[in-house]
């Protein structure tokens, strides 16, 4: 699939899972598109788990949900970081309230807790927060991938390639 001309959010913070920041990213440029690493404060280094560094592109207050085609949520600990950010929450719902393809895996859907992104929707997350999904309105399903809507979520790094595969499609074939 061509993603030409898609620029595409990942969004990042401190303690961030590995695979699911870099796997995608490679991805979804071998697919075409422009990746733009979206963090709280712009071009500051953000430390994953074992500590490999990620430099952020653009500061999200400076990004409107209506100039990318979508946005990547990784999992780790990042997610309880990002949900700190009003200006990161912003954009997760203006790109939800726009139908913009949202991919969050593992913990990532910590992110859509904090939005209305779950209301009434079937999602999976690392089992761990479950419970959390659930009181954010979703039926958890324990599965590879869940894709409800422009909204796909995945369990673990081992569903690397159904999510990111899940997440191209929607991109090539979703709202942008």
């Amino acid at each position: 699939m061509n993603l030409s001309g898609k620029r595409v959010a990942v969004l990042l913070e401190q303690q961030y899972q590995e695979m699911e920041v870099w796997y995608p990213v490679y991805r979804l440029k071998e697919a075409g598109a422009e990746v733009v690493l979206v963090a709280p404060e712009v071009g500051k280094t953000y430390p994953s788990k074992l500590g490999y560094p990620a430099i952020s592109d653009v500061a999200a207050k400076d990004v409107r949900a209506g100039d990318i085609a979508g946005i990547l949520i990784p999992g780790g600990f990042c997610p309880d970081y990002i949900r700190r950010s009003e200006a990161m929450l912003k954009l997760v719902r203006d790109a939800d309230a726009m139908k913009k393809p949202l991919a969050a895996i593992c913990h990532g859907p910590w992110v859509l807790c904090s939005t209305t992104a779950l209301r009434g929707r079937k999602a999976t997350s690392f089992s761990a927060i479950k419970d959390d999904v659930v009181n954010a309105g979703a039926t958890w399903v324990d599965a590879e991938v869940v894709i409800d809507g422009h909204i796909i979520t995945s369990r673990m790094p081992a569903d690397l390639p159904a999510f990111t595969l899940a997440f191209i499609h929607a991109l090539a074939h979703g709202a942008s």
